[in-house]
């Protein structure tokens, strides 16, 4: 990077995240430690329920168990270094770490993006193509929609985090958020952030447009095909495998749409908490929604209370 000589090379941020009151910080490191761990034992929960139950193994569970290791990773970029700020005081983060925790955040939320238009395709293909099902999401294919959403979500963190982490950043160092995401370090810049501004604007644009465009397809399709069944039970029972989807896609595309498809000077840190409370929705939604997740994980945890009174009947 190039500084200019009367500049002041900015080693490190401070991030201000909600203020600095101790009693505040205390209550905001309770919060964040309660939702990480339910966060984190829900996502972890639902990846190894699919993983252990053989009637889990299809392509729609292929595909939420990712979106559950992508809430996972993506929880555990943010919360646990905002909770060691709430804790011990200390908000700084090296300029080296600030990078990292944005380009691993911004690969998380991209591919989660992807992972769910991929999910809306294998809707489509089971209620509107189902005797092709087998064909049109075959496991190799899974595979490769997967490999192909990481690997545009890697394309879009490259990129932004090479644009925002070649620039300038003299002067004041302190970033008014919990964690380090672009809006509030181009404030930071001594450049011109015009260009960067573009670039954050076409990419999360084209990411959201074109998977919603996926998504919104399906379900024009999925809708069409449904409302030709005859069975209001057959309509409602159809439909009902859509649901939890629909709801994770409205949380997910909101939130995300309101935060970086905007004008730069409504961006708050106390908007941004779907960093945090979008990877706790998701797994409750699967698992009170979806009768197969439920009866999946009832039948893991009769195993878990099986298994120790065989011990301790063998004793």
């Amino acid at each position: 990077m190039a500084f200019n000589t009367n500049d002041t090379v900015v080693t490190e941020f401070i991030l201000l995240g909600f203020g600095r009151g101790q009693e505040i910080q205390l209550v905001l490191f309770v919060m964040f430690l309660m939702i990480y761990t339910i966060t984190v034992l829900g996502n972890i929960t639902l990846v190894f329920t699919i993983r252990a139950d053989s009637r889990l193994q299809t392509p729609m569970y292929f595909f939420l168990m990712n979106l559950s290791l992508l809430d996972f990773c993506y929880s555990s970029t943010i919360a646990p270094k905002a909770m060691m700020s709430f804790l011990a005081g200390s908000k700084t983060i090296s300029f080296r770490g600030c990078a990292t925790q944005f380009f691993f955040f911004a690969l998380f939320v991209s591919t989660e993006a992807f992972i769910l238009a991929a999910m809306a395709y294998d809707r489509y293909s089971a209620i509107c193509n189902p005797l092709l099902y087998s064909v049109a999401i075959s496991k190799p294919i899974c595979i490769q929609l997967v490999m192909g959403a990481y690997i545009c979500g890697s394309v879009n963190s490259i990129v932004q985090t090479g644009f925002t982490f070649t620039l300038s950043f003299c002067g004041s160092n302190k970033i008014d958020h919990f964690f380090c995401d672009v809006p509030p370090l181009l404030k930071l810049a001594c450049n011109d952030t015009h260009i960067n501004e573009m670039v954050l604007f076409a990419l999360s644009s084209l990411i959201i447009v074109t998977t919603a465009l996926i998504i919104l397809i399906s379900y024009t399709y999925i809708i069409s095909a449904v409302l030709q069944i005859r069975s209001a039970v057959g309509r409602h029972k159809t439909f009902s495998t859509c649901t939890s989807h629909i709801m994770v896609v409205s949380i997910f595309y909101g939130t995300v749409s309101f935060m970086y498809v905007q004008p730069s000077w409504l961006t708050s840190p106390d908007l941004i908490l779907y960093t945090v409370f979008t990877p706790l929705i998701n797994p409750l939604i699967y698992s009170l929604r979806n009768k197969e997740v439920k009866e999946a994980l009832g039948r893991a945890l009769n195993k878990c209370m099986v298994f120790p009174q065989i011990r301790i009947n063998s004793l």
